[in-house]
């Protein structure tokens, strides 16, 4: 094989590579996400309102406004605003979240494995940090103020807790249409069914009647839906 064919190959490949790890343009100036095919077209993978037939409602949501309810035991509230609120931002590939804390209030260690995240305090006084990945699971963390912006990796565990006497409100802006979220206390001692003890034992390395303590916990799930 010659020198050129050779840099051609990997010329080539390096373009796939490129091509393949970033979402496909949209095809039309937006695609209205619908359950009911009738009247629907199918753009990019999903089933999509005729754009003729969109309305206001598609793009709007008003849930942000309203504070969400933060008696539980966590003492904090996620209230989103993805696809599922709003059907207009399917392929857009953006969301956000208003997060309420009582004072003391956590948002719990969580992952988002689809999106990284930048949280903007409205009011109140926020410390937060996330871990990177292993082999370091090094903590970068730091107490925010209202204004300050705070930037969380996409996959990685991160939390906030609100470290002031007052109620404190965030807004989290998220690269993508429907992030998803896994707190990371209720997938590992909350899952349905649950994970063996004897898993759990050696990988925490604890005895198992503290884990059968843990798993017999009622974790508080802070999302609205």
């Amino acid at each position: 094989m010659g020198a050129s064919t050779l840099a051609y190959i990997v010329l080539l490949a390096m373009a796939f590579s490129v091509a393949s790890a970033s979402d496909p343009s949209p095809l039309q100036d937006f695609c209205v996400a619908v359950n009911d095919t009738n009247d629907s077209v199918f753009v990019n993978g999903k089933f999509c309102k005729d754009p003729k037939l969109a309305t206001p409602n598609d793009f709007f949501f008003s849930g942000l406004r309203v504070p969400g309810n933060t008696s539980n035991k966590l003492g904090s509230m996620v209230t989103p605003a993805n696809v599922a609120q709003i059907p207009g931002l399917n392929t857009l590939g953006v969301s956000l979240a208003r997060v309420d804390y009582a004072p003391y209030g956590l948002n719990p260690p969580h992952t988002h494995p689809r999106a990284t995240e930048i949280l903007t305090v409205l009011e109140g006084t926020l410390y937060v940090g996330f871990v990177t990945s292993n082999p370091d699971n090094r903590l970068i963390s730091k107490v925010l103020y209202k204004g300050d912006v705070f930037v969380f990796p996409q996959g990685l565990i991160h939390f906030q807790l609100n470290v002031g006497k007052t109620n404190a409100v965030a807004i989290a802006s998220l690269s993508s249409q429907n992030p998803g979220v896994i707190t990371i206390a209720n997938a590992v001692f909350g899952s349905k069914p649950a994970i063996s003890a004897d898993v759990l034992t050696k990988a925490f390395q604890v005895d198992k009647n503290v884990i059968n303590y843990l798993q017999s916990q009622f974790w508080t799930d802070n999302h609205t839906y």
